[in-house]
C-alpha cells in the first residue's frame, strides 16, 4: 500500500478540485513565490521564470485530479515546475557534455560579518553559470535532489550529472576569485 500525506492545506485543495477559483487563487498565493524562485534559479531569467510559474500552475490546476497525495502538493508542484523550467532551457538548446572528473578544494569558512555580502557575489556569480553548470548545481544544492534524480530528469548519465557540478562548482570558485580580487583593487 502507497503512503498518503495529508496536507494541510486539504481542504483548500479539495476544493480546487471541485473547480473554485477562490481556492486556486489562496493556494496560488501560498506557494507562487517559492516556485517562482526555483524557476528563477534554473532558467535565469526574470520573465522566463514567470512564464513557467504561470504555465506550471495552470497545469497543476487542470492535473490537480491526478495529485493523489502520494507527497505534498507542494513537491508535487515543485516537480511541475521543475519540469518546465527545464523544458524552457530545452527551447534554448540546453547542452549539457560530459566531462572529466575534477578535483576541487574545500570553500573557506564564511566570515559570519560578511555573509550578506557573499550572499549577493554568490547569486550573481551563479547567474553567470552556462546554463547546463546552473541547473545542475541548482537541483543540487538548492533543490536537494541527488545525482542520479537529476540524472533522471535532465535525461543525462549519472557521471555527466557529476561532472557538470563538479565543473560548476570550479567555475563559480573562478568567479568569486576573480570578483575578490576586483574588489582588493578597488581598495
Amino acid at each position: 500500500m502507497e503512503a498518503v500525506y495529508i496536507d494541510k492545506h486539504i481542504s483548500l485543495l479539495n476544493e480546487c478540485r471541485q473547480g473554485s477559483r477562490n481556492a486556486q487563487f489562496e493556494i496560488y498565493k501560498l506557494y507562487s513565490r517559492a516556485m517562482f524562485n526555483i524557476s528563477l534559479r534554473i532558467v535565469n531569467h526574470h520573465a522566463e521564470a514567470e512564464d513557467v510559474l504561470q504555465e506550471a500552475f495552470l497545469e497543476a490546476f487542470s492535473r490537480i485530479h491526478d495529485f493523489r497525495q502520494e507527497t505534498t502538493f507542494g513537491l508535487w508542484l515543485k516537480q511541475i515546475v521543475i519540469n518546465k523550467s527545464i523544458n524552457c532551457l530545452r527551447k534554448r538548446k540546453l547542452d549539457l557534455v560530459p566531462l572529466n572528473e575534477v578535483d576541487l578544494a574545500e570553500p573557506e569558512e564564511l566570515d559570519e560579518e560578511n555573509l550578506q555580502l557573499q550572499v549577493e557575489s554568490i547569486k550573481k556569480a551563479v547567474s553567470k553559470l552556462a546554463d547546463g553548470y546552473r541547473v545542475v548545481l541548482t537541483l543540487y544544492l538548492f533543490e536537494g535532489y541527488d545525482h542520479q534524480e537529476i540524472a533522471e530528469i535532465l535525461g543525462i548519465s549519472e557521471n555527466t550529472s557529476r561532472s557538470q557540478y563538479m565543473r560548476a562548482k570550479q567555475k563559480l570558485k573562478r568567479l568569486l576569485d576573480t570578483k575578490g580580487e576586483q574588489d582588493e583593487h578597488k581598495t
